[in-house]
């Protein structure tokens, strides 16, 4: 999806600049799913959960005292990592973060005396966690693991689960960490080479997956849905952690199904397919997109405002030019009246919904982020510095960023408005992901139907080199990109750590969605396999 609204457009004619301009066209296919999830709009859909809540209760207290009993650091950081790629840490962020506090404090004495301080999958996976929990824990720790020439010792190649825990800490590296920048190239290497015959089938599918798609890029419950069934597979699986994981998902479903018809129903009444017949169709796609944002019982309103924003920034990004005054409406074409009428209707609606919680200033910016989403007209292939330049500006990353704090209650204070106003580079750098990723993935495509310059052909024009070396240089950025994410992470934050978490979920659902090719215009890949997985199988009890 190239949520930019498009940056640099080529120079248009006299007649594409008339305010009742034709539309450009696409070949985009329809939607996948048609009016299959109109059917959980309907109360006769619901399935019977009578007395979950009950035992989820029940399992959530013995969780609680899990956590908290006295064992271990290594067991504890085992548990905690259970709990949290199972899907279920939301229900216990205040004693997880009081322990991860504990551990941060003594991790120097784990270091020193604890038995488990030459155990490279101990080692790794405490980095891990607290990096996660926004501990600036140092990477020296694993300098203990070289040889004396400063690589990696060969001998560690023997213990997958620690090369694979390796790997997942490199992840949350941020500049200046050359260690880890090592770790990656050595552990990607080992891992891909590894005889999966000789290592047990969790541990060879856990292998697989990551390569696919590491633990802290992905979305939480995309992760928790995939790791559920491994976890299971497991001889030592904790009986309690697995049916509470299991049980929650299968009521959060229902729950997220439940919001997804009430969408699906009023994307009907848009009738998307008449009104915009040249645009993608990807309302349910948008939900998921949504749900990687945000899935927690919570935030219900938040989701369905979220999505519908998403949804018809889409179709502006297809139509091609956006205004916000409402005195432009009657100028133009019909279809350009109902998508704007459309969006104005959303933020009315979450106008109305915020505005018994005294925060109606956080809509205000999410309009002001809209507007400042401006074309470009250019009449050249710009440079690289250029072109994202008027990206960064245009891109509806930053916009989607302002209007999720919108969601988030009185967390979201003024002050936390004025930082993302401030230029952030957070914001900056996932919203360059977003840009670069999909103009990687989706640059031939893109050409064939006469869109606007990409990052590609900007910068294979200013610097003379093959598509090839040009898409080289640009993942390199993602991933200096991705460090500067992983700064920002880091205590002590600007803003509340669940804000900033907004804003990397952001980020990870372009990592999940791009890294191969554009999954969003291209619904019928493996984003259609994650959203039946989330949206419509339940978890076999």
């Amino acid at each position: 999806m190239s949520l930019q609204i498009s940056a640099i457009p080529s120079r248009p004619s006299a007649k594409a600049a008339s305010p009742v301009a034709e539309r450009r066209s696409a070949s985009y296919h329809p939607s996948i799913w048609g009016d299959y999830f109109l059917r959980y709009a309907s109360d006769s859909c619901s399935t019977n959960f009578h007395g979950v809540e009950e035992q989820i209760e029940e399992l959530k207290e013995e969780v609680r005292k899990m956590v908290a009993a006295i064992v271990p650091t290594s067991q504890k950081l085992e548990l905690i990592d259970q709990i949290q790629r199972l899907g279920i840490a939301y229900h216990f962020q205040g004693v997880i973060e009081e322990q991860l506090e504990q551990i941060h404090e003594s991790y120097f004495e784990l270091n020193d005396g604890d038995h488990d301080h030459n155990d490279l999958h101990m080692v790794a996976l405490l980095f891990r966690l607290l990096r996660q929990r926004g501990y600036g824990i140092s990477c020296e720790m694993f300098e203990k693991f070289k040889d004396s020439d400063g690589n990696f010792r060969e001998s560690l190649t023997a213990d997958i689960l620690g090369i694979l825990s390796l790997y997942e800490a490199c992840h949350l590296r941020v500049h200046g960490e050359d260690v880890l920048d090592g770790a990656l190239s050595f552990t990607v290497t080992h891992l891909e080479s590894i005889d999966k015959n000789q290592v047990s089938p969790t541990l060879a599918k856990q292998v697989s997956q990551a390569l696919k798609q590491p633990i802290y890029k992905g979305l939480p419950r995309l992760e928790a849905m995939q790791y559920i069934p491994i976890y299971q597979e497991e001889p030592s699986h904790n009986e309690v952690l697995l049916s509470l994981a299991k049980l929650d998902f299968n009521l959060m479903q229902e729950q997220h199904q439940k919001e997804l018809g009430h969408i699906a129903r009023w994307w009907k009444e848009l009738d998307v397919a008449r009104n915009f017949p040249f645009a993608r169709d990807r309302v349910v796609e948008c939900y998921f997109w949504i749900l990687g944002v945000y899935f927690e019982p919570e935030f219900v309103l938040a989701r369905k405002f979220m999505t519908k924003v998403i949804a018809m920034t889409s179709i502006i990004d297809d139509i091609y030019d956006p205004w916000w005054s409402i005195d432009a409406i009657d100028g133009l074409p019909k279809y350009m009246q109902v998508c704007y009428k459309a969006l104005l209707d959303v933020y009315d609606d979450i106008e109305k919904a915020i505005a018994e919680n005294g925060t109606s200033y956080g809509l205000y910016h999410a309009k002001e982020a809209f507007t400042e989403a401006k074309w470009f007209h250019q009449g050249h292939v710009p440079t690289m510095e250029e072109y994202m330049a008027v990206a960064l500006v245009t891109s509806a990353y930053e916009m989607l960023a302002t209007t999720s704090f919108v969601g988030m209650g009185d967390l979201a204070t003024q002050d936390a408005f004025d930082w993302l106003l401030s230029g952030p580079k957070m914001v900056k750098a996932s919203t360059t992901i977003c840009r670069l990723m999909d103009d990687i993935v989706s640059h031939q495509f893109e050409q064939k139907r006469g869109h606007v310059a990409s990052a590609v052909e900007c910068f294979v024009h200013q610097h003379g080199v093959t598509e090839q070396e040009a898409k080289e240089e640009l993942w390199r950025r993602v991933v200096e990109a991705w460090k500067d994410v992983n700064e920002e992470c880091l205590a002590p934050t600007a803003i509340p750590a669940r804000l900033l978490t907004l804003i990397l979920n952001l980020t990870r659902v372009i990592d999940v969605l791009y890294t191969d090719e554009d999954n969003y215009t291209n619904a019928g890949t493996k984003l259609k396999n994650y959203v039946a997985s989330l949206l419509i199988y339940p978890l076999p009890m």
